[in-house]
């Protein structure tokens, strides 16, 4: 059976590529209106750095090898799905479209218009929109509405966050995907995908910053009053821990990453002065032994580096200050020991790890903040699909314009409450 996205038989697929993992996610929704996990396929990725491909045979392997498993479990065959999007690449801008409305009452066309007026920005050749989410709506100079549809107005005007991509990174990476017989549904930023997952109503209104710290990239999306105020990726990731690692112990890169998992501590005072481990350094025929302080002083700063990079991002978009909900860690770096401390000690703010928690089915291994994003790829999947409804209504004779709507309106009603 052929699995799409948006289809009566109401099957998602997900496909989370990171730096350190490719996973592969089946679900659908059950009688609850929950997404039940029907299958997973989850490997190590390699071909890839900071969230861009480097290798493509190697990427096409992994991607194709998270398939097949997924398949096996779930029993159907995967021929499209959404993707995740990261690294540096990524930017995003905030925009403004005004449109005289057609009647006296706004409608659903009027806000097409006014979104489609917001994306006409002027754009690098090599730049691609992924994403354009309305923030809030302005009708006659009444400014702060949530949803104008059913309003009386003349002048409409909405404020949109527009997320774009290099258009050349987008391209290999499809092209990756595309070798494995599979046909990218629409690409969904990986700190969106991970709010989606993990964030309450309550921190969206609030204010609320998602930090998605993976192995090459933190990619980061700030809430305010229920809306994406901003987005962004900082290519700093839990390999930079790792490269820091191998080269202050002088290690393989494997062996490396094995420390940090097993003996990592991101605080100096949690651990013991005398522990310590063993582990074999270039140069040695049988292992050494290292007191785990020495460890957590190289780990140390660079957790404290990438939260002040966090913090001057925080800086740059004007939100220091209207965070009050604070600051959601997800991406399988945030299971480092004493993350949660160093990010609430840079940043001022109330730290906790985020994790889906309406999910079910096989959900093991999954209810963990190192796969919010990919539970989120299927949550968002969902919302595609009761847009999908929307866009093929017909206002006044005039059908709804797919391309165009399928990115605008895909957050309207998630963040938007009318």
């Amino acid at each position: 059976m052929d699995t799409l996205v948006g289809k009566d038989d109401s099957i998602y697929v997900g496909i989370d590529i990171g730096t350190s993992n490719v996973c592969v996610l089946v679900g659908h929704p059950d009688s609850a209106g929950r997404i039940r996990v029907i299958g997973t396929g989850i490997v190590p990725a390699s071909g890839m750095r900071k969230g861009g491909v480097t290798h493509l045979e190697s990427v096409v392997r992994a991607i194709d090898a998270a398939k097949d498993r997924a398949e096996r479990t779930s029993g159907y065959e995967i021929t499209s799905a959404l993707v995740s999007l990261s690294g540096a690449q990524i930017s995003s801008m905030n925009s403004s479209g005004m449109v005289g409305v057609s009647g006296q009452t706004i409608d659903f066309g009027d806000v097409t218009r006014a979104i489609e007026a917001a994306r006409s920005v002027a754009l690098p050749h090599n730049k691609h929109i992924v994403h354009v989410i309305p923030r809030g709506f302005v009708v006659d100079g009444q400014e702060g509405i949530k949803s104008a549809i059913g309003m009386h107005g003349y002048r409409l005007e909405v404020e949109a966050h527009i997320v774009t991509a290099g258009a050349t990174a987008l391209q290999n990476l499809e092209m990756c995907i595309d070798a494995t017989g599979i046909a990218v549904d629409g690409w969904v930023l990986g700190s969106l995908a991970a709010a989606e997952a993990v964030l309450t109503d309550t921190e969206r209104e609030m204010g609320v910053v998602v930090c998605d710290i993976g192995g090459g990239t933190c990619d980061l999306a700030i809430f305010i009053e229920n809306a994406v105020f901003h987005t962004a990726v900082i290519p700093v990731g839990g390999d930079h821990l790792t490269n820091d690692i191998a080269k202050g112990l002088h290690l393989p890169q494997e062996s490396a990453e094995l420390v940090k998992q097993r003996h990592g501590h991101g605080l100096r005072e949690a651990v013991e002065p005398q522990q310590t481990f063993a582990v074999r350094p270039f140069g040695h025929d049988r292992p050494l032994h290292f007191k785990q302080t020495d460890l957590v002083a190289i780990i140390e700063p660079r957790i404290e580096e990438l939260f002040i990079l966090v913090r001057q991002e925080i800086k740059r978009a004007a939100c220091d200050g209207l965070l009050p909900a604070g600051l959601v860690l997800t991406g399988g770096t945030s299971l480092l020991p004493g993350i949660r401390e160093i990010a609430s000690n840079v940043l001022q703010l109330p730290v906790r790890l985020g994790q889906a928690e309406d999910i079910r089915g096989l959900v093991d291994k999954l209810q963990t903040p190192e796969f919010a994003a990919s539970i989120g790829l299927l949550q968002w999947a969902r919302l595609l699909e009761q847009q999908e409804a929307l866009e093929h209504r017909a206002y006044r004779g005039i059908a709804w314009p797919r391309l165009s709507l399928r990115k605008a309106v895909e957050f309207l009603y998630r963040l938007l409450p009318g």
